[in-house]
């Protein structure tokens, strides 16, 4: 591959990377590539609902539809005083590209752009790609990608493959592939009692005694034991409020937060219904309110999983893992659409910290593969 087109990948992660586009600002990252893809011959499709900025490009008429899926928007860098290389100056050093969102995840749109730059300027494909970008990926992600696709059904465009690039790789480029998620949701449970004076519990009910015994059941629950692409159904509570503060009032309720990521064995009706079966085992007076987040999602063996793993020996020289660990991604919102979904990015260990990188070597590499992914299926 000539030089040339390595630091082009490069160059394009660096002038993501110099556009601030903490969610949801897109701050002017969809427009460069835009001009990046119109150049290739792709037609663009900008799409605003509320305050996120959405793109759609696509190129060919006919045949199979290949889509990248990615996100600009990124996380708040935090105390910039933490960074050892300011977090929108895109330095590189020793090898190194630094920057908020090098690995999460621009420089992987950057490798998509080049690696589509690339295929179009020397081959003929049979087929279509797309590019699906939103600003809206680490915030709510609720007028982002899930608005896209729904604008896409309406318009009659399925998808038959999709690569997110989210950073999936864990010590080496390429060791993981993502080819599912866990489903997520959060509950949001409310303990009603009787405020009193801590000296006249008699007076009053206690609603952080009333749900300690619940509590204790549902975090010794073993609600599924996962299967062949899953672990284990999980339940984690985050936050427990009670109380005024003060020492000698008995709390009139008591609000805890809790999450399920959940396995294809179960369902998020299944979870809710046991969950109010235990707490009205232990005759708890509350309230209780759901927010599914994402369900769960596999794409098995088939042509992008081959393909994948097979441009990742060819380029990296190693054989990739499946894996369906890890948080959410805008995949859960593709894969209901019938479409194989897969993961595949660089190197995880710095995403969401001070002196996010992500090794120049390894946009190289990542262009390469995507764009032998692009080969094995579309020429």
């Amino acid at each position: 591959m000539p030089a040339s087109a390595s630091d082009n990948s490069i160059a394009l992660a660096q002038a993501l990377i110099r556009k601030p586009s903490v969610t949801p600002d897109d701050a002017g990252c969809q427009q460069l590539l835009a001009e990046r893809l119109v150049a290739a011959g792709f037609q663009i499709e900008m799409l605003k609902f509320n305050d996120v900025t959405n793109m759609w490009a696509s190129y060919g008429t006919d045949g199979p539809l290949f889509v990248f899926a990615g996100h600009t928007d990124v996380v708040p860098p935090g105390d910039t005083q933490a960074w050892s290389h300011l977090p929108f100056d895109a330095s590189i050093d020793q090898g190194m590209l630094f920057g908020r969102g090098a690995a999460d995840m621009k420089s992987s749109i950057a490798a998509m752009v080049v690696a589509v730059e690339r295929l179009l300027s020397s081959h003929s494909i049979n087929g279509r790609i797309g590019f699906l970008i939103t600003s809206d990926e680490e915030g709510p992600a609720v007028d982002g990608t899930v608005k896209v696709v729904e604008h896409l059904e309406t318009q009659g465009i399925k998808m038959d493959w999709c690569i997110v690039g989210e950073p999936t790789s864990t010590t080496h480029l390429g060791d993981i592939i993502k080819n599912g998620r866990r489903g997520s949701m959060n509950g949001h449970l409310k303990i009603n009692g009787t405020q009193g004076h801590v000296a006249y519990p008699h007076l009053a009910q206690n609603p952080v005694h009333d749900a300690l015994a619940a509590l204790d059941q549902l975090s010794k629950e073993t609600w599924c034991n996962g299967n062949e692409f899953f672990p284990p159904t999980t339940f984690q509570i985050s936050n427990i409020h009670a109380g005024t503060g003060v020492e000698n009032v008995i709390p009139g309720q008591m609000n805890v937060t809790f999450n399920f990521r959940f396995s294809s064995e179960v369902t998020d009706q299944i979870l809710r219904q046991r969950v109010d079966t235990i707490l009205n085992q232990h005759n708890v007076n509350y309230e209780l309110s759901w927010r599914v987040s994402g369900q769960p999602f596999i794409t098995g063996r088939g042509t992008l999983v081959e393909a994948t793993m097979a441009a990742i020996k060819s380029i990296c020289n190693i054989e990739s893992a499946l894996s369906t660990s890890g948080g959410t991604s805008d995949g859960r919102f593709i894969a209901p659409t019938g479409a194989q979904v897969l993961e595949l990015g660089p190197v995880n260990a710095t995403i969401h910290q001070a002196n996010e990188c992500v090794s120049c070597a390894d946009i190289t590499k990542l262009t390469d593969v995507y764009e032998d992914i692009l080969k094995r299926l579309l020429t």
